[in-house]
């Protein structure tokens, strides 16, 4: 196989982390999306927290330099002084978030930070953590109309047609907020009745829905079960025009999952139901 050229914009970004590398990521994403047209090769790089280790990811992130023919992008969350000063004998672009923040509110609050490995992460969370992990199986136990049992201690209860969104959204939901969220579709013997299922008016108020626009949802239908009725386009404006006519009725507020990421959907369900971002 011949070897890839880069394309004009391309440059590899690496996550590098003493922990999971989630944080970095996640801020560093964050920080990417701003530059939209740039072609980019993500790389993390985990646990690195020894000189040692440090020295083997400046060799990976030097390598990927020759390789592109650009500095590569390091996202970084070190924080042991030692393992951090290996890092920066990189040849690349290192933007120290921990440096960024740490130092100038160090100044500010006129006191050292703990410099402590992973202290995110620590069994000092084991409550949220313990939350997401119940949350999560609520999720799991509520999935698709599985039961209407306990939909009571639910935070948010999510209704839409089949593949609409709501499964993903309520996984998101519980594992980045510890968000009890469960899932109910809306299927042609709803509209025919033109009523929600019985097992959702009295939980009414802790109801969102989802729609989609019907040409994205046969798409996805189709990726599911291709060449069915379930997933005609016909069949998919039917469905989606009844759903949204029936949330419209019954006062169910809901937005369109088409062009949304799953983040904006997860924000927009708390702010709309006034649930806390707590993770």
């Amino acid at each position: 196989m011949p070897e890839r050229t880069p394309t004009p914009f391309e440059r590899t970004v690496f996550y590098v982390s003493d922990g999971t590398g989630i944080t970095s990521e996640t801020m560093g994403h964050s920080v990417m999306t701003q530059f939209s047209a740039l072609h980019m090769r993500k790389e993390t790089i985990p646990f690195i927290d020894s000189p040692d280790k440090a020295r083997e990811a400046v060799a990976r992130i030097n390598e990927a330099g020759r390789r592109d023919g650009k500095r590569p992008i390091v996202f970084s969350t070190l924080v042991n002084p030692a393992v951090n000063a290996q890092l920066k004998h990189a040849d690349a672009l290192i933007l120290d978030l921990f440096e960024s923040f740490v130092v100038p509110l160090e100044q500010e609050l006129g006191m050292r930070s703990s410099h402590s490995i992973g202290r995110s992460h620590t069994i000092a969370d084991s409550e949220n953590y313990q939350r997401r992990i119940e949350a999560i199986n609520f999720a799991l136990a509520h999935d698709d109309g599985q039961s209407a049992k306990g939909l009571a201690a639910a935070d948010v209860i999510l209704v839409g047609v089949s593949r609409s969104g709501k499964t993903p959204t309520s996984i998101y939901l519980a594992m980045q907020y510890g968000i009890k969220a469960a899932n109910y579709p809306l299927i042609p013997e709803d509209f025919e009745r033109n009523e929600l299922p019985s097992a959702l008016p009295q939980h009414r108020a802790k109801l969102f829905g989802l729609s989609i626009a019907p040409e994205r949802l046969a798409e996805v239908r189709h990726e599911r079960r291709p060449n069915s009725r379930y997933a005609a386009l016909d069949n998919c404006w039917h469905e989606v025009t009844a759903a949204e006519q029936l949330m419209r009725r019954e006062g169910i507020r809901w937005l369109s999952s088409t062009t949304k990421s799953i983040e904006e959907i997860a924000a927009t369900i708390l702010q709309e139901v006034g649930l806390g971002r707590s993770p």
